[in-house]
């Protein structure tokens, strides 16, 4: 007898220990009580009590594993709290329980469910899903059949592979609602949620009323959120069918990054990153900055553009429905049309680029037409009001068609859509629309375009003759004005007065193509005027490059190109203003150093890499900038990074990839070996100029300038000796020390390096330095750095432009003469 209690107890043991292993699943036998947890098998997450913040309730939820403090992805429980640590969690035929160990206060919360099973269990995924499913039901089913699952019951957090949207079979509509606050996870203010009226968008909804928007798919991206689109570190697909409309996200590489959306107490909507250095969440991009963002803050047919004052104005064709209120900044009603449309009559389309679609609630698609089917359909209907392609790629096609006013308009000069609204034919007159041309007849149009050539062709030669006079190279002037280069002509005059006839108490700085100045137009909008002087080393070829290659980039970390002036012989570029001036001003200056904290220039250094990801992979032209350095770094007034100065810029298309030129060009310290001593430049020696640019920021002094009293090494053979003796402590700036991490630091070191690197085939493309930012992904050791050297200091700690620099490869090189 004695023998079979042991055999028993023995198997009992067994039994225990068998099914403890399966730590990330519970079954009917089995409970989860607070203090206790089940891990998902990867160990990525985590699920169990927790109590938020200062907060002493408790709340089942589930929380990365792995990171710091466990950030919470998911609660259960989030309105009705535990006041005590006597919590259980358990599984039955009918779904999942919460209730406290007595059961004295019922179901706190449960995901009962009408579908009856045979061997319930509950399992947390390495997706951070928790799935209620029937083992017995799963045995012979290849695709999981999951009975409940936390994905279609989302919190404040969007993770990867989790569906966003309306399940249109089921019913399950997946939202999501922001905190009440970081203590207490119940549901506060904000909700994000799938609007299926009309055309697919999504809303934020501050309580009952409409905070913000995301406008609707367009088949690559959402409009209205300029840069989160597919890339090198997820995939956004949106799904669009009669049983589901949602949208999802999906990382490239599972197992170096981490990221997620969340909803915040205060309605942002951010992308954040885990910096496993660092170890924060960093964020990657955030949907809702600017006034500009939220709903409807210029009424209809009003447009909302962030760099400009007033933020709002009326459509061309419209007007404020009440001026004075328009004037005294309250936007809310909106515009109407100078002249009304009467069905029937003449009417066409004006075309608006570059824009956020209005909301599209009250509009119809159509995805089988064409554009200009699209247009037809709108015609022939009188309550259209607008229309445009419901989808951008391949040229555009699909149909979207608005009825009603156009309402949450915003200004992109990136990313931003093309829309058509309906005008009256006098409008259609004033913008020279061409339908209005063909009705004109053959001789009218002749004699109209003959008296119009003839006016043009005589002034013309009137200012040829007179720049003549001024400039000698008038010609080339004259053929920047005759180029299509969509870019405004500044007036003489209004720069002039902008800047106070070129004052010297307006003047900015000085570079190699002239004087920099602050100048204020008209309406308000602040401006700096770049304007070249006679005496300038740049001459007519780098004007002209830089406005015509500027004119082609739109990007948030690339300065705005807002126009030129070539009048009186003048060579003038105006570009939006940056109230911090240049990256050069604080990281080289021992006062304003200290204001320059690790979060400021990491962030910095994204976007610069951002920048030039853009210009090497995303623009319409491959562009080398040829001239990176940290004074071409320009920092607005939240000290957000632009890259500015394309004077030197050469653009490449199809699949060019390098060139050579006769002619170098540059600064000292950030040319590439490959370039200085061959003409040879590429992408690859812009990434050399950037991890040059990148150690500059870390250390806090410049490469050329660098000195140590144990050896003559510039700052890239410092850095790289003290990689290899692992002595990186060394290099970092102290002003930054106290607020990074030292890994962190490290890591951003030797990314770097491998940039430097002086073989270019060696060297990282962009695509690869932002995901070695923004990832925790192992990086390859560095091989030695182009102009890694020792030399002679002369005059101090700088070079004579004619000394001999001596090369890791024993080669020499003088007479270079590059940009100061």
């Amino acid at each position: 007898m004695e023998l079979i209690t042991i055999i028993l107890l023995c198997s009992t043991l067994f039994y225990t220990i068998i099914n403890s292993l399966a730590v990330d699943t519970i079954r009917t036998h089995q409970t989860i009580r607070d203090g206790e947890t089940i891990a998902s098998a990867g160990g990525g997450f985590e699920l169990g009590f927790f109590s938020p913040g200062t907060s002493t309730n408790r709340y089942l939820g589930i929380w990365y594993k792995k990171l710091s403090k466990g950030t919470v992805i998911w609660v259960a429980n989030r309105n009705r709290p535990l006041m005590s640590t006597s919590g259980v969690v358990q599984v039955n035929d009918k779904g999942i329980t919460l209730q406290t160990a007595d059961s004295s206060d019922g179901i706190i919360w449960s995901s009962y469910t009408s579908r009856s099973m045979k061997n319930p269990a509950l399992q947390l995924l390495d997706t951070g899903n928790l799935v209620l499913k029937d083992e017995d039901h799963d045995i012979n089913n290849v695709v999981e059949d999951f009975i409940w699952q936390s994905f279609d019951h989302p919190g404040d957090n969007l993770l990867p592979g989790m569906k966003f949207g309306i399940d249109q079979v089921s019913g399950i509509d997946r939202y999501f609602t922001s905190w009440r606050s970081v203590d207490d996870p119940s549901l506060g203010r904000f909700t994000y949620r799938l609007d299926s009226n009309g055309f697919p968008q999504f809303f934020l909804w501050k309580g009952s009323v409409i905070w913000s928007r995301v406008g609707p798919w367009i088949g690559n991206k959402f409009s209205g959120i300029p840069g989160f689109d597919s890339n090198g570190f997820y995939t956004n697909k949106f799904v669009f069918n009669e049983k589901e409309i949602y949208d999802t996200f999906e990382l490239v590489n599972k197992t170096s990054v981490i990221m997620r959306i969340i909803l915040t107490p205060t309605g942002s909507t951010k992308l954040l990153v885990w910096n496993d250095q660092q170890q924060i969440w960093m964020a990657y991009l955030n949907l809702l900055v600017s006034d500009c963002d939220r709903y409807g803050s210029c009424g209809a047919y009003g447009i909302c553009n962030i760099n400009k004052i007033p933020r709002c104005e009326c459509l061309r064709g419209f007007v404020p429905h009440f001026p004075e209120k328009w004037k005294a900044a309250d936007w809310s009603n909106g515009c109407v049309r100078k002249t009304g449309l009467v069905c029937g009559t003449e009417e066409g389309f004006v075309k608006f680029s570059g824009i956020k679609l209005p909301d599209t609630r009250h509009s119809r698609y159509d995805m089988t037409v064409n554009h200009q089917e699209c247009e037809k359909l709108c015609l022939k209907n009188c309550s259209c009001t607008a229309y445009a392609s419901a989808d951008v790629r391949r040229g555009g096609h699909g149909c979207l068609l608005w009825f009603g006013g156009l309402i949450d308009i915003r200004k992109y000069e990136e990313d931003g859509q093309d829309i058509f609204v309906r005008m009256p034919s006098s409008e259609l007159v004033k913008s020279w629309s061409p339908k209005v041309i063909i009705l004109i007849t053959a001789i009218l149009i002749s004699v109209l375009l003959g008296v119009i050539s003839l006016l043009v062709y005589r002034k013309r030669k009137l200012q040829i003759r007179e720049n003549f006079k001024l400039s000698s190279e008038s010609v080339a002037l004259t053929k920047i004005e005759n180029e299509d280069l969509e870019l405004p002509l500044f007036d003489f005059r209004r720069i002039s007065k902008a800047t106070s006839n070129f004052s010297q108490d307006k003047k900015l700085g000085e570079g190699g193509f002239g004087p920099v100045y602050k100048g204020t137009l008209d309406d308000g909008q602040e401006i700096a005027v770049k304007r070249l002087s006679r005496n300038s080393s740049q001459g007519e070829d780098e004007f002209k490059n830089e406005v015509s290659c500027m004119a082609k980039l739109q990007h948030r970390n690339l300065v705005t190109l807002l126009g030129c002036c070539t009048e009186k012989g003048e060579r003038i570029l105006i570009y939006e203003y940056m109230a911090n001036k240049s990256l050069d001003s604080f990281i080289f200056d021992l006062n304003k150093r200290n204001t320059m904290d690790w979060p400021k220039r990491y962030n910095i250094i994204n976007g610069i890499a951002r920048g030039l990801l853009y210009l090497h992979q995303d623009s319409k032209l491959r562009i080398i900038h040829r001239d990176l350095k940290a004074s071409n770094i320009l920092l607005d007034h939240e000290m957000n990074p632009k890259i500015s100065d394309f004077g030197m810029a050469r653009s490449f298309g199809g699949n060019e990839t390098e060139a050579n030129t006769s002619r170098v060009v540059g600064t000292y310290g950030y040319m590439s070996p490959e370039y200085a001593i061959d003409g040879q430049f590429s992408v690859k020696s812009d990434v050399y100029s950037f991890g040059v640019l990148l150690i500059e920021i870390i250390c806090g002094v410049k490469n050329r300038l660098f000195s140590h009293p144990d050896h003559s090494l510039n700052l890239l053979g410092h850095a790289w000796m003290s990689y290899k003796e692992d002595k990186l402590l060394q290099l970092i700036d102290e002003e930054i020390l106290e607020y990074s991490s030292h890994l962190e630091a490290f890591r951003v070191i030797q990314i770097g390096l491998l940039c430097v690197q002086r073989d270019p085939k060696d060297r990282p493309v962009m695509l690869e330095v932002v995901l070695m930012l923004s990832s925790k992904a192992k990086l390859p050791h560095p091989n030695q750095p182009g102009f890694f050297m020792e030399r002679c200091l002369l005059q101090g700690d700088h070079f004579s432009r004619k000394s001999k620099m001596t090369l890791s490869n024993q080669l020499t090189i003088s007479a270079i003469l590059p940009r100061k």
